[in-house]
């Protein structure tokens, strides 16, 4: 994808999202965390549990209110817009959520989710509202007698495509899609991941794609951000970041996934130390307390993000060092 011939779809700029804990200060669930997502792109948003990643999404959504910073969707800031503007935009922007039990009304049949956003949005009703159904069924392999069911009697696979059919409603140009694989079995992750890539190539959208599942986002993603504890660690396209990754914990992520290609092996690296608190956190990087290249300026100074080759943004104090541990690691597996 050549991002020099295009514009921003989504701009994220210094987005923050701090937590006001009683008598003990502020967790810093998303701390100055800045990225671009170009139309028709998917960017893969990774990290371990509990590092922001579906806090970001919500953000985007205007779930949650940000505690600073801006998000522009097509040049216009709407991070903090009023009621009549978000309702609006939300029909450009749209969720898959992790869970698609929990995030279906148990009390309403399948035609009646999916009827939910024509109705509250004045778009259509009566015969006009069943087409449009039968036209989203059509394009996510709905059958006519799931329509008449409930959310319970549907399995996870099937209750995931009804929730992908009502983010398709409005004809969004973005979806979040926040974890819609986790909970599905393995068999069940395939199909809804080639769904989700048919989608936009038909469609042209642009996703948010949050997992924890490297190989998943390895297969979906044009580009790979990499989160721990609220931060961006590392980002680059995704051929990139898994032929070279650059950041600590980027490179000790990696060396964890299952590699069925012999000719591309890594040694396992077990991170080990403790995890930097996100509340009230100190100065300095928040992986020093596990990176085994941490030294006395990691404690003291917060690394920025800056680019190490085109399009490659690393936020490390010792990036040229790590990149060399990198290599000696694949050439040591082989």
């Amino acid at each position: 994808m050549n991002e020099t011939n295009k514009k921003p779809l989504i701009e994220v700029q210094n987005l923050k999202k701090y937590f006001d804990i009683k008598g003990k200060g502020k967790l810093h669930a998303v701390d100055e965390v800045s990225f671009n997502i170009y139309p028709g792109e998917t960017l893969g948003l990774v990290g371990e549990s509990g590092c922001g990643k579906s806090t970001v999404g919500n953000l985007l959504m205007r779930l949650l209110p940000a505690t600073s910073g801006k998000m522009l969707y097509r040049d216009k800031d709407i991070l903090f817009a009023g009621n009549s503007e978000i309702k609006e935009y939300r029909k450009k922007m749209q969720i898959i959520f992790q869970d698609p039990f929990s995030s279906l009304n148990p009390k309403k049949t399948i035609k009646s989710v999916l009827s939910e956003a024509y109705l509250i949005h004045h778009i259509a009703k009566g015969a006009e509202l069943d087409k449009r159904i039968g036209e989203l069924c059509e394009m996510t392999g709905i059958s006519e007698d799931m329509l008449r069911k409930y959310p319970h009697e549907l399995d996870g696979g099937k209750r995931q495509i009804v929730g992908i059919a009502r983010a398709l409603s409005l004809n969004p140009e973005f979806i979040v899609c926040d974890e819609p694989v986790s909970a599905l079995d393995v068999s069940i992750q395939a199909t809804i991941i080639n769904l989700l890539m048919d989608l936009q190539k038909k469609l042209g959208l642009a996703y948010l794609f949050i997992s924890h599942d490297l190989s998943v986002v390895r297969h979906i993603s044009n580009r790979i951000a990499v989160m721990y504890l609220g931060k961006i660690a590392e980002t680059a396209d995704t051929d990139e970041m898994f032929a070279n990754p650059v950041h600590p914990y980027t490179i000790a992520l990696l060396s964890a996934v299952p590699r069925i290609d012999t000719d591309e092996k890594m040694s396992r690296i077990v991170l080990k130390g403790d995890v930097t608190s996100p509340l009230n956190p100190k100065p300095g990087c928040r992986f020093a307390g596990r990176c085994w290249m941490a030294q006395k300026l990691c404690s003291e100074a917060e690394p920025e993000l800056k680019e190490v080759s085109p399009g490659h943004c690393v936020a490390c104090h010792f990036s040229s060092e790590s990149q060399e541990l990198a290599k000696k690691l694949e050439r040591s597996a082989c």
